[in-house]
């Protein structure tokens, strides 16, 4: 079932993404086209150009995120921590396959986060957990994990505090891998590191699981984006914000 779960997750979320409304516009304009449907070709060629000059010039995806981002405040104040927990996604697989580099992408601010925290507060353990998430490919599981370690390493994180998870594909293996790992006492804080747009779903899933005294972490926010000439910027925006909102629909109705 879990597999069946991420399977579904990963097509829905293809064809939740924006560019893809696009394509689908185009092809059936250019089919209605080649057809001689001229009439039919100018309603898909015209939505085609209505998404792509709508996002180039509107951040439709900013207050989506907005909405996101905000039911979580940045830096909560934090007294006793006993474990710190970072979501998987910051890393850059690709490059350290090539490179054999630690590479991080635009959510690199969890990993980032998780050092600062693990300065803060020394004595508790800092947990990495993700896997590969892509649905094909030959990326070896435990990539995201290494790339992170290195990460961590680097910045000064010894190396008796570092704890894995790596086999995890979604939210809800990030949740119930974990707590499997570290079995989380009663009374204990942890902290949970992800990215803003990402900590409802987060929170919901670990509280499923069985987690208390959870603390959220948000950074990595997205929202805060102007009108203007940027159509990659408002179309990753956009896709991401849709992602979100769609994944908390299924986690919900799934009971994840």
């Amino acid at each position: 079932m879990s597999d069946l779960f991420f399977i579904a997750s990963k097509t829905l979320g293809m064809v939740a993404r924006a560019e893809t409304w696009m394509v689908f516009c185009l092809t059936f304009a250019t089919i209605a086209l080649w057809r001689g449907r001229l009439r039919v070709a100018r309603v898909w060629g015209t939505a085609a150009f209505v998404l792509v000059a709508g996002l180039t010039v509107f951040p439709l995806g900013d207050p989506l995120l907005r909405g996101l981002e905000a039911q979580y405040p940045a830096n909560p104040p934090l007294t006793k921590v006993d474990g710190i927990i970072v979501l998987g996604g910051a890393e850059d697989i690709a490059p350290y396959r090539r490179w054999g580099l630690p590479a991080l992408n635009d959510a690199g601010e969890r990993a980032i986060a998780g050092a600062e925290l693990a300065r803060n507060f020394p004595g508790a353990k800092v947990i990495y957990t993700g896997g590969t998430a892509a649905l094909t490919g030959d990326d070896a599981p435990g990539d995201p994990s290494a790339i992170v370690r290195q990460v961590w390493l680097g910045l000064g994180v010894p190396e008796d505090r570092i704890m894995v998870e790596g086999l995890s594909r979604n939210t809800s293996e990030n949740a119930r891998f974990t707590w499997d790992l570290v079995q989380p006492a009663p009374g204990q804080t942890w902290v949970l590191v992800t990215s803003a747009f990402h900590m409802p779903r987060s929170m919901e899933t670990f509280t499923r699981a069985g987690w208390t005294g959870l603390v959220a972490w948000p950074v990595d926010y997205r929202s805060g984006d102007s009108w203007g000439w940027r159509l990659d910027e408002h179309l990753s925006d956009l896709d991401v914000a849709l992602k979100e909102y769609l994944g908390l629909v299924a986690y919900r109705w799934a009971g994840k």
